[in-house]
This record gives C-alpha cells, structure tokens and sequence, in this order.
C-alpha cells in the first residue's frame, strides 16, 4: 500500500501487521498466488522484508509456498472466513427478513470470495414456488444478480482479470458469454444503481440486487423469484427496498 512506503505505520497500528495483510490481500486479488517480484511491485516493499514476513505466514498455515517459488493463500485462512462469512450472514439476516416481509421474494446476501461469490444469508419467500440457494453455495460472479452487482463496483480491468482466470460458463442461452457484453451490462449497471440477472442463472428466474455501499469486502444483497411475478413493476418496489437494507447493513458493519 501506498502509505506504507514510508515505513511509517499509522498511529495506533503495529506496522509489521499491516503489511503482513496487505500482502495476504494481493495475493489474493492476484488470483490466490503471486511472485516475489509482483508483491514487491504492488506494495512498494523490499524482497527481503516481503519474504521475511511471508516466512512466518507460511510457518503458521497462513501462506504457502509453491515449487514455483511463488506465494499461495495457506489453508488457515479457509475456516477464518468461513466464520467470518457466518457472522456476516447473522448480521445479514434481519435486514433480509425485513426485505422477504416487503416485497414476499426470497432475499439473499452473498460476498465475493477469491474470484466467485459465496452466499452468507438467504430468507426464504413463503410462497409454494419460491427460489432457494444453499448458505454456503458458491457461484459465478459474471451471470448472478449479486456477482454482477459485486463486479460493477471494480474497474473494467480487474473484471478482465477475472474473467481471464475463470473463463465464462453460460448455464442458460441469456448467460453473457463475452467480456464486452459483461463490461457493456457493468456500466449500465453502475449508472443505475442496480443489478438484474434475467435468466441468466436459472432460465424462468430474475433477481434483483445491490452493493452493499461501505463494507469491508465486496458484497450484496438481492431479491429473487419467478418471472411472473418478478417483473419491471416489482423491480420499481425492489430497488429502494434493496438499496435502503444495503445501506443499514454497510453502516452496521462498519461500527
């Protein structure tokens, strides 16, 4: 990080730590392993400092080094998130309530995990036909109401990046299937506000979603359901509803 090239820590904050989860935090935006050489590029720390720390990481479980020589994401990090993911969810979960109580369609909070999404809460509707996604499913992040709502708050060349890593599977003929529709579809997404997956995950399925504004990892909330009763007039009643809860459940987490 830029304010760390100073080798000046924050007041209040033990440097070491610092840098040790900036490192953590490249590594995973690289795409879960990256070199010696990229980490010193994107941090602005020295070769020797980096190894230093990511030494000890490696010791723990936190990191882990490859045959290649490059630095992976060590399986300790994998139940911290987990738990963490469960919190979110219990933060989540009477805001979704809430929404399911408005607007009578399952609701749902999912977080960008490495380079998919990973739902945290749901809410189910009470209606007979009604959708349903486990806690704990993970997805594409180009063909989901809240994957996309996730992506339109990055920059063209970091969805690229992504893209490039994941490719773009297509479960259904409406699914985008190349970088330029999915980059064409983010800004009209980010002038909007919102995000619609119209049968691009479930054909006979829409879902709408939103960011949550402020949070401390990409994330969003959605309303999902039938097309016959998911359409453009409940969309109207959704949106505010959707933009409303994510704002109450940025500003909670952020406390």
């Amino acid at each position: 990080m830029v304010a760390q090239q100073s080798g000046e820590a924050r007041s209040g904050t033990v440097q070491s730590v610092e840098r040790v989860f900036e490192l953590l935090e490249i590594i995973a935006d690289a795409g879960g392993e990256a070199s010696l050489s990229d980490l010193a590029a994107v941090s602005g720390l020295p070769m020797p400092t980096i190894h230093r720390l990511l030494r000890t990481c490696v010791l723990l479980g936190y990191a882990r080094q490859l045959p290649s020589r490059r630095y992976a994401l060590g399986a300790r990090l994998i139940p911290l998130g987990e738990r963490a993911g469960r919190q979110l969810g219990r933060v989540a979960q009477p805001k979704l309530i809430e929404l399911v109580r408005q607007l009578g369609e399952t609701a749902n909070m999912a977080l960008m995990d490495g380079d998919q999404i990973v739902y945290v809460a749901q809410e189910p509707s009470a209606h007979a036909m009604r959708m349903f996604t486990e806690v704990g499913r993970r997805a594409s992040l180009h063909d989901t109401g809240v994957g996309k709502a996730i992506l339109a708050t990055l920059t063209d060349d970091e969805v690229r990046r992504i893209v490039t890593r994941t490719g773009m599977p297509t479960p259904t003929p409406k699914s985008h299937g190349t970088i330029d529709a999915l980059l064409s579809d983010l800004a009209e997404i980010r002038r909007r506000g919102y995000s619609v997956d119209d049968e691009e995950q479930e054909l006979g399925v829409r879902c709408y979603a939103v960011a949550v504004p402020s949070a401390p990892a990409p994330m969003a909330v959605s309303v999902s359901g039938p097309l016959s009763r998911v359409d453009g007039a409940f969309g109207d009643r959704a949106v505010p509803a959707l933009s409303r809860i994510a704002a109450r459940i940025g500003n909670e987490l952020v406390k």
